[in-house]
């Protein structure tokens, strides 16, 4: 082939000539239709291999950077040659092509797919290049900006096109891989993702302003999702494996998880995670962002500063522990508070703070410390209040217990869909412990433990609200008797698609006022209710 070239020239401004001929060449060695038809990988190897042929007959070689550089101009040009030569797509009409949608949509799978092709490659030989316990001992930038260096220099002998953003793409990836945790990472600094739900390595989906999302995040495999998930647990101490195949942990930063994996798990190994904000949630902020009406919040306020036992009640994902963390900014600072949970995610900003946390059975089933075990050593500690994460079985009575004998301002949470739907609950649980108390003792019990029940819920449009702020007044017979301070009414829908309603006031005189009378809080109370001072 007669491409002009003198593979004797070594002068400096042969580089334009080397390019030159390096086009055409290629030009000529793929013809029109092979042009066409060719990848950008496959384009990028035949560019390369036609430079490696023409810079060994020099006498003064170009550096490797130049010849990047000279690849790179190579490969732009007949990608550009390969554009003016395809014709035009026909004008589009007013109804697009579903094929073309379902391409459109794939376009970012199929860059993860190629980013994760290329990281399986580089993995190896990073892995033989660098030292892991010294590697495990920088901080991430340092570690990040060490990593790019070594993943260029291995691309380079790979001879794999990259450009920049996917040369960053592969070592973020390959850092979270080893000191973080994986895929997950850009999730988790995403401040407005709120969930992340992973259904085995190829399906990922994330909470966002209250609507699930399926991402185009993937992990390799189920073992990859298996050693995250491993990476997880261990940091807490604890184990997931066959014979512990559930379990229940927690983040640095707070933010709850849950894992189930084979065989319990049958699409592969399962991850929930329930992020903690990094934003400070006070009763005023969820004033203003509409969950709760101003002279909602104004009484829950009260309530707290006047050490009302307070239940909290919602479903999955309804912003119970986000309420509760807001509410507890109402504990004196002079008081000790412990609080109790599976996974320790409350966040209080007391300084007296005790924070417990069970802990499931060893793998010969013994040493487990369950919430109940923990409520009856709290009542030995001394506490000012009590703070259940969640009240999900035999542990309710001792909570109830502790509430009627003087931790005033204990709190809580209960899964359940409406105020009197958790009183059941919670004579349900009671009936668990194998306690034979008749069932107007426990109502008895929990009417003199419990002053007041929070209702919150998830609606449809995503958003949040307080639906029932709910009064325990008393016994009738063997019912216990309550009334709404508060209810959420519901009028329609928004053009937007937002639900439309309004937080509606009962006027009634709340039958904790004498309690807030005594904490100095009786006058602000009736004004938030509505109601005139006699």
């Amino acid at each position: 082939m007669d491409d002009g070239f003198d593979p004797r020239l070594a002068a400096p401004d042969s580089l334009s000539m080397i390019r030159s001929a390096a086009t055409e060449r290629l030009r000529q060695a793929l013809g029109p239709e092979g042009l066409a038809r060719a990848t950008p990988i496959a384009l990028a190897e035949a560019a390369n291999d036609a430079l490696d042929a023409l810079v060994a007959g020099l006498e003064a070689k170009p550096t490797l950077l130049e010849q990047r550089l000279l690849l790179r101009e190579v490969v732009d040009a007949l990608k550009r040659e390969r554009v003016a030569a395809t014709p035009p797509a026909p004008a589009a009409t007013a109804r697009q092509d579903p094929l073309a949608e379902i391409e459109t949509r794939n376009a970012p799978e199929a860059r993860n797919k190629r980013e994760l092709q290329v990281k399986a490659q580089v993995m190896p030989l990073l892995m033989q290049r660098i030292d892991i316990s010294v590697a495990s001992a920088l901080g991430p930038s340092e570690l990040r900006a060490q990593i790019a260096e070594i993943v260029e220099e291995i691309i380079v002998d790979l001879r794999i096109q990259l450009n920049a953003a996917e040369l960053r793409s592969i070592v973020r990836l390959l850092v979270d891989d080893m000191v973080g945790l994986g895929p997950l990472e850009p999730l988790l600094a995403d401040e407005t993702v709120t969930d992340i739900m992973v259904n085995g390595p190829h399906m990922i989906y994330v909470e966002r302003r209250g609507k699930l999302e399926l991402t185009d995040v993937q992990f390799r495999d189920d073992p990859h999702v298996l050693h995250v998930a491993t990476r997880i647990v261990t940091e807490v101490g604890r184990r997931v494996d066959e014979s512990t195949p559930l379990v229940d942990a927690r983040l640095k930063d707070g933010s709850r998880v849950n894992i189930i994996i084979p065989p319990l798990a049958i699409d592969g190994p399962t991850i929930a995670i329930r992020k903690f904000s990094k934003k400070e949630i006070t009763l005023d902020v969820m004033a203003r962002q509409a969950n709760l009406s101003l002279d909602m919040a104004t009484v829950l306020k009260i309530a707290g500063r006047a050490r009302l036992n307070i239940l909290i009640s919602g479903g999955t994902g309804s912003g119970k522990t986000t309420l509760l963390n807001a509410m507890s900014r109402m504990i004196d600072h002079g008081e000790r508070t412990i609080t109790i949970e599976d996974a320790a995610e409350l966040q209080l900003q007391q300084p007296h703070v005790v924070r417990l946390e069970t802990r499931p059975a060893n793998i010969e089933g013994e040493g487990e410390i369950t919430m109940r075990h923990l409520v009856k050593n709290a009542l030995r500690m001394r506490p000012d209040r009590i703070i259940l994460g969640e009240i999900r079985g035999e542990e309710a009575i001792d909570m109830l217990q502790a509430m009627n004998t003087g931790h005033d301002g204990s709190m809580g949470t209960i899964h359940s869909n409406t105020p009197r739907d958790a009183l059941t609950r919670l004579e349900n649980m009671v009936a668990m412990t194998g306690f034979k108390l008749p069932p107007e003792a426990v109502r008895e019990q929990i009417q003199s433990a419990i002053h007041l029940i929070v209702q919150v819920s998830r609606m449809r449009d995503g958003k949040r609200r307080i639906t029932q702020v709910t009064e325990i007044t008393g016994m009738e017979g063997e019912v216990v008797t309550t009334q709404d301070l508060f209810k959420y009414a519901y009028d329609g829908e928004n053009a937007d698609g937002s639900l439309a309603g309004r937080f509606e006031c009962s006027h009634l005189r709340p039958h904790f006022l004498p309690r807030a009378e005594y904490f100095g809080l009786g006058t602000r109370l009736l004004e938030a209710m509505g109601c005139r001072a006699t």
